[in-house]
């Protein structure tokens, strides 16, 4: 792809704001090296003609007086290869947020610009370094909550996602090649367009898609992980759960029925799926009106949670409210969880299983921390069955390339219900070309300023 030469140029600070050993500060465009060395003193008063590429120097950061603002190591990087493919300078500062930020405002203020979000990977996929899909990929590598979501990640980085992409598109290619051979040139030798070969071909590329869509719904778990809900009547140990899940005293724990009037949620890592915990106040009958709240928020929760816990305290009856609680959630993929397994039971399990006959029961006693590997076990098993998150063929893909993919499906659907219809071909055409145009979206080839704007937006400022 060429490269599109920008005529400012950017900087902003690349690491997380706040203390530590190291600040970045990054400089990109045809002005970096004139700006960096406006303001950049070698060590030992060793000055440069021209600073070599890739090399780390040693200096300070002097303002426009000659006041030493810090030390600091400085890396000049040449264009083309570089991240953002133009001239590029990362002044390497002690980690304090007001050393970056003075250093920054030198940078500005000699000539370049703040960056906007996402603006250096934005500036590489303008100019060819990365494709689209790779450059939201470099967004689910910062928020990656899990080994596997990182790995994930990283594949599609590295092409995976585009590769596939490309091979649909390559093919819906092909049937517009031949349809268009027989429209535009129906004297020469060229056989006339057969239904049964476009029909095929239409069919292959649509399982292609559904496959893809599949791999991509199971992919969204990895990167956004599972919300799952916590559930029970009061006192029933759901606090004590989330803590043992955590491994950690993050919710209180009291005898006080409706001790947890407000949603707590925390993450987990269960065999690289990342695991949305949410412990809710215990839903019951209740005057009290804060604990209203809360079981109203709970309830609002429980619509929209993937995976319930249902916890059931073995140690006294059943209740109104618990059976009540196990008709709102008949619907939901569920596992039932017998808490206090440690006292002596008042719970038929076989009642249990009469109640939710498909869901899957495990015995636990949250307070003592017993069956709590054997509960993240049952709940891999489920995500895994259920939600189909289980292979490497996985794709980790946003919810704008999810819907990208869902709309190039049904523009083949209708293609081959046009066909099926023996609606003329060229009709035919117009819905593989909206296909083929709209997967080009997820690799840039075919997207609007709008979308792109849209991406990057979704980025921290000096990424």
């Amino acid at each position: 792809m060429k490269i599109v030469e920008s005529s400012d140029t950017i900087a902003a600070i690349s690491t997380a704001i706040g203390e530590g050993g190291i600040g970045i500060v990054r400089i990109s465009g045809p002005q970096s090296f004139d700006i960096a060395k406006k303001i950049f003193r070698p060590a030992h008063n060793k000055e440069h003609a021209e600073y070599i590429n890739r090399r780390l120097y040693l200096g300070n950061i002097v303002d426009f007086s000659g006041v030493t603002i810090d030390e600091v190591l400085i890396a000049f990087f040449k264009a083309p290869y570089t991240y953002t493919r133009e001239d590029m300078v990362e002044i390497n500062c002690h980690g304090g947020l007001a050393a970056q930020k003075k250093i920054l405002r030198l940078v500005l203020d000699a000539g370049a610009r703040l960056a906007e979000p996402g603006e250096f990977t934005k500036r590489a996929f303008l100019n060819g370094r990365i494709d689209l899909a790779q450059a939201e990929a470099v967004i689910d590598i910062i928020r990656a909550k899990t080994d596997k979501a990182l790995s994930l990640a990283n594949r599609q980085l590295s092409g995976i996602l585009s590769n596939r992409i490309n091979s649909i598109r390559q093919k819906l290619l092909d049937v517009l090649a031949h349809i268009a051979a027989n429209i535009d040139f129906p004297e020469d030798d060229i056989p006339e367009a057969a239904f049964d070969y476009i029909a095929g071909e239409i069919r292959d590329a649509r399982q292609m898609v559904r496959d893809l869509l599949q791999s991509v719904s199971a992919g969204r778990i990895i990167r956004e992980g599972v919300a799952t809900l916590i559930v029970g009547n009061t006192n029933v140990g759901k606090s004590s759960l989330l803590n043992a899940l955590l491994d950690e005293e993050r919710a209180i724990v009291t005898d006080i029925p409706g001790t947890t009037r407000d949603i707590i949620e925390e993450y987990i890592d269960i065999n690289g799926i990342p695991i949305k915990i949410i412990d809710t106040a215990g839903i019951r009958e209740t005057t009290d009106e804060v604990e209203k709240i809360g079981i109203q928020r709970a309830i609002r929760y429980l619509e929209e949670a993937e995976l319930v816990l249902l916890m059931v305290d073995v140690s006294r009856e059943m209740t109104r409210d618990d059976k009540n609680l196990m008709e709102l959630i008949k619907d939901k993929t569920t596992i039932v969880v017998v808490n206090k397994v440690d006292l002596p039971a008042k719970v038929d399990e076989e009642e249990l299983r009469c109640i939710l006959p498909s869901e899957r029961i495990v015995r636990i006693s949250a307070l003592r921390h017993e069956g709590i590997q054997e509960l993240k076990n049952a709940i891999y098993d489920v995500i895994t069955s259920k939600m189909g998150v289980s292979d490497e063929s996985l794709i980790v893909a946003g919810e704008r390339q999810r819907k990208v993919i869902e709309s190039a499906l049904k523009y083949l659907e209708s293609a081959l219900k046009a066909i099926e219809s023996y609606v003329p071909v060229e009709m035919v055409e117009l819905d593989i070309r909206d296909a083929w145009a709209k997967l080009g979206e997820i690799t840039g080839d075919t997207v609007t300023e709008d979308i792109i704007t849209a991406v990057f937006e979704k980025f921290c400022i000096g990424k």
